[in-house]
């Protein structure tokens, strides 16, 4: 089943039932009368064209969404409800294989890929997605191990993976790669690639507010940004032209993958229903409640970085850094950071947004923030004290 439109409380029906029936079975709803009264056959499941999205059901998406750190909202959209049929599957409950165009997704996935880094095959970050680095890392494992190497998950390999314990201590795996591979980059930005993603466009603008668009503003931005990495050597690509309509997160994710990027950089402006609501805040790929420990950790120090200079000149109030699961922080094999630059609701921030002189504080802020990723820490200076040179 897709889920193409989005279910919220007071709405009935199968598709309702359908994302009852996955929380259940996930424990995070009882199994009990979840219909509509008078309704049901009496064995706890309900009628399905009369299944109620109530409060209990409520409750139980915004402590999913939560516990998968997605935005908390209580919503079932295409994005939720992915990760719902993701959450349903255990390692072992069916083969895995890559498909290319196709991957297969889900949480036993990122069990196998978990349990591939413990004993030391890079599969990359544990993402639940099993694309062709997880494939080679699996036959890798099971070259080792003295199976077929046909890079399918399947019977003989589970029995093998329960028999083996864990070899590898001392730190995440993957987290030590990312820093290695941080370190031998080298200092200089010249000659990295960059992605930028400014976020919506076209028929989409996002945000409207005080006389702005979400889609006007990050774009302009996103062309500061664009050309003062390029005045100091660095390739930078964009996701979409000025008029682009239809681009959604997984093209993007997809073309930042092409590209081969060392990083991405995704713009955006927020909003909410209280006017008072302020600042900026910076999000990577992670999920400190997961039991599987995903997260970039690239992506998590750049996103503290980025946070803490455009704090410092900006002066726009620090929403500090979060990890979420989002389908563009996810999907892209290299780090991604998405930032929230104010609230164009806010009547403050969308002033400080309109002028150009602010636009090219941030700007400045988020090159500032990528030159100290790649900086040695003897190197490094006090947030907000970093100069680049001045191209004309």
């Amino acid at each position: 089943m897709t889920m193409q439109r989005r279910y919220r409380r007071g709405d009935t029906g199968p598709a309702v039932a359908e994302i009852r029936s996955k929380l259940v079975l996930l424990g995070l709803l009882p199994a009990g009368a979840h219909t509509v009264a008078g309704s049901g056959d009496g064995d706890g499941h309900g009628g399905y064209a009369d299944a109620v999205f109530d409060d209990s059901v409520d409750l139980a998406v915004r402590h999913f969404q939560q516990q998968r750190a997605m935005t908390v909202d209580g919503i079932v959209g295409p994005e939720t409800y992915r990760h719902l049929d993701e959450a349903r599957w255990r390692l072992g409950d069916r083969m895995l294989s890559y498909s290319i165009g196709h991957p297969t997704v889900g949480d036993d996935v990122a069990t196998l890929q978990q349990r591939l880094l413990d004993m030391g095959f890079d599969c990359g970050r544990v993402d639940g997605i099993l694309g062709p680095a997880t494939e080679r890392a699996l036959r890798e494992f099971q070259r080792n191990y003295g199976l077929g190497t046909d890079g399918t998950c399947g019977p003989a390999t589970f029995r093998a993976l329960d028999r083996l314990a864990r070899t590898v201590v001392g730190g995440q795996p993957h987290a030590m790669r990312e820093s290695e591979l941080l370190h031998r980059s080298g200092p200089s930005l010249a000659g990295k690639t960059v992605v930028i993603d400014p976020g919506h466009g076209g028929t989409d603008q996002g945000v409207v507010a005080h006389g702005l668009t979400e889609a006007e503003v990050v774009w302009d931005l996103a062309r500061r940004l664009e050309g003062r990495l390029s005045a100091l050597g660095v390739q930078a690509y964009l996701t979409r032209g000025l008029d682009s309509d239809g681009v959604g997160e997984e093209d993007r994710a997809a073309f930042a993958n092409a590209t081969d990027a060392d990083l991405v950089i995704s713009l955006h402006a927020d909003r909410n229903q209280s006017p008072r609501a302020s600042g900026v805040s910076s999000y990577y790929y992670g999920s400190g409640s997961d039991r599987y420990g995903r997260r970039s950790p690239t992506g998590e120090h750049f996103a503290s970085l980025v946070q803490r200079e455009l704090v410092a000149r900006t002066g726009l109030v620090d929403g500090r850094t979060h990890g979420k699961a989002w389908t563009l922080l996810r999907r892209t094999r290299m780090p991604a950071v998405r930032i929230e630059l104010g609230y164009l609701t806010n009547a403050e921030d969308a002033a400080r947004l309109a002028g150009s002189e602010f636009r090219d504080h941030a700007a400045e802020s988020i090159v500032v923030a990528l030159q100290r990723l790649y900086l040695p820490p003897d190197e490094d200076v006090p947030t907000g004290m970093l100069r680049l040179p001045v191209f004309t």
